[in-house]
């Protein structure tokens, strides 16, 4: 942001009493960033904010985001990590009907399983391209068209007569859908002030997790009691009402912080609600789409997102895919029964989400107090990932284990137990590995987001097209020691040599750069 030059005449003899005294008693230090700034900056700011110790420093206008008023701000984080809840929430409200889909279009269950399979990697591969269109032409476009083209395409979902018909819409419903997942990160850093960003951040990532095991739960319900199309008619529902709110409530965060010129409360209305532009000119590169990939040569970047891929594949997705199949050839459980099988995933979801922020955050803190110079290397986080390990690779074991040892058509409550357990261990890894490849590369922060998630859910669009055949190959406690051996080789000791090496691969990374 180009910084005014500042008024010394008013600076220094000015009748501005209150924030004079505000200055003098503030505990922020006097940053270049502050200092240059013009007196009348610096009065609308503290107008504002009641502080001047702001990071990073606004503009002098109302359609800045980051002089919103707080539920401004506050509405729109809820819109938008409810847009990633809705993302991954979308592709798995059908996992407890897939018997259901399968002898109404005349399909094998494993077959109708490929419908989520596909919207996996469509979750993956469409953030490339929502991400570049969304700096170039706004976060609000691009949310407004997801919300119209997910809705147009649940419509068709629910009409479709056949299974191509069914696949090719439940695609493109996804690729639609997906855009809060690849750009909600950069909403909540246009939004909110550093000191705010992590407890921001942790409400998106939190919802984006938990679309998976929410789907199930309550769309159980929905098609052991009205059928399976009445998923889509009420995603298509949901999309609807999201738009309405986005129309009314949800304002462009992409803001041009180089036009200092004071704006009318009208302007600003226009500007966050109305104005549909280009507001970035440089121009658009084929490259850009892909550029998140050219992190596979940062082994600190490659080695965590493959270590959280593998145990999100072996300690989550192995479970939320198979559970109808097994649950419903072992005790023949119907879609609603299949559905409540997903609350131990979503209780351990949310125990592993205060388990893996908060005590990260402890652990580092407490590293920094006792260091020599208050600093400590990234690589120190990593000692909790291996509790997590430990979580993924025990839950695993107990949900397979117990399963194949429960007498047929006789449930009890200890797979649930296990998958749980491993739910808290994947949520745990979530923040630890991702965090960690933020700490060594934070200005890479938006395309690690973009990388992680591509990674993760190729590794998930695989799965489902080998999981029936292990089964079947070495059993379901077979299975379960297959995904142990596959979290100790692809996670556990690639995470043992990064702390070995002590960040040598990081710093030879940044000299060739």
């Amino acid at each position: 942001m180009p910084k005014e030059e500042k008024n010394t005449t008013e600076h220094d003899h000015g009748d501005r009493t209150d924030l004079a005294h505000a200055d003098t008693n503030a505990s922020f230090p006097q940053r270049d960033d502050i200092a240059n700034l013009s007196e009348d900056h610096r009065q609308y700011l503290f107008r504002k904010h009641g502080t001047l110790d702001l990071h990073p420093v606004p503009s002098m206008s109302d359609a800045d985001p980051y002089n919103w008023p707080r539920w401004k701000k506050n509405t729109n984080l809820l819109l938008v990590a409810f847009h990633a809840l809705i993302a991954t929430f979308t592709p798995a409200t059908i996992v407890p009907a897939f018997g259901d889909i399968a002898e109404d279009l005349n399909v094998t269950i494993q077959k109708a399983s490929y419908l989520t399979a596909l919207q996996i990697a469509i979750l993956g591969c469409g953030p490339l391209l929502w991400r570049p269109l969304s700096s170039r032409y706004g976060r609000r476009p691009m949310f407004i068209a997801s919300l119209v083209g997910s809705f147009c395409f649940n419509i068709g979902s629910a009409k479709a007569q056949s299974y191509d018909a069914l696949a090719a819409c439940s695609a493109f419903t996804t690729f639609f859908i997906c855009p809060a997942g690849a750009i909600g990160s950069a909403v909540v850093v246009e939004t909110f002030f550093k000191n705010e960003r992590a407890k921001c951040m942790g409400i998106w990532t939190l919802m984006f997790t938990l679309g998976v095991p929410t789907a199930p739960l309550i769309f159980g319900f929905v098609a052991y009691r009205v059928g399976y199309r009445w998923i889509y008619w009420i995603l298509a529902m949901i999309n609807a009402f999201q738009l309405i709110l986005y129309i009314f409530l949800g304002p462009e965060t992409r803001f041009n912080r180089h036009n200092t010129t004071p704006q009318t409360q009208l302007s600003t209305f226009k500007e966050s609600y109305f104005r549909f532009r280009r507001i970035d000119r440089t121009p658009l590169t084929i490259l850009e789409f892909i550029s998140p990939l050219r992190l596979v040569k940062y082994p600190c970047v490659l080695i965590p997102a493959v270590a959280y891929a593998m145990t999100y594949l072996c300690a989550s997705t192995i479970i939320i895919i198979e559970l109808p199949a097994l649950f419903k050839a072992k005790f023949g459980f119907n879609p609603e029964q299949l559905g409540l099988q997903y609350i131990g995933i979503i209780i351990g979801s949310l125990i592993g989400e205060q388990l893996g922020g908060r005590l990260s955050d402890y652990w580092m803190k407490r590293a920094r107090s006792k260091s020599a110079n208050n600093t400590v290397l990234p690589e120190h986080r990593l000692w909790l990932a291996y509790p997590g390990y430990l979580f993924c690779m025990a839950g695993t074991v107990i949900f397979f284990v117990r399963t194949e040892q429960a007498p047929q058509g006789q449930w009890n409550v200890t797979p649930i137990v296990g998958a749980g357990v491993a739910s808290v261990g994947k949520q745990m890894l979530t923040t630890v590995l991702i965090t960690y490849a933020v700490d060594c590369y934070h200005e890479e922060a938006a395309s690690i987001g973009v990388f992680v998630t591509f990674v993760r859910q190729m590794w998930n669009f695989i799965g489902p097209f080998w999981f029936p055949q292990m089964f079947r190959a070495v059993g379901l406690i077979g299975s379960a020691g297959v995904a142990v051996g596959l979290m100790v080789a692809s996670a556990f000791l690639p995470t043992v040599v990064l702390q070995c090496v002590k960040g040598r691969w990081r710093f030879a990374m940044r000299g060739g750069d």
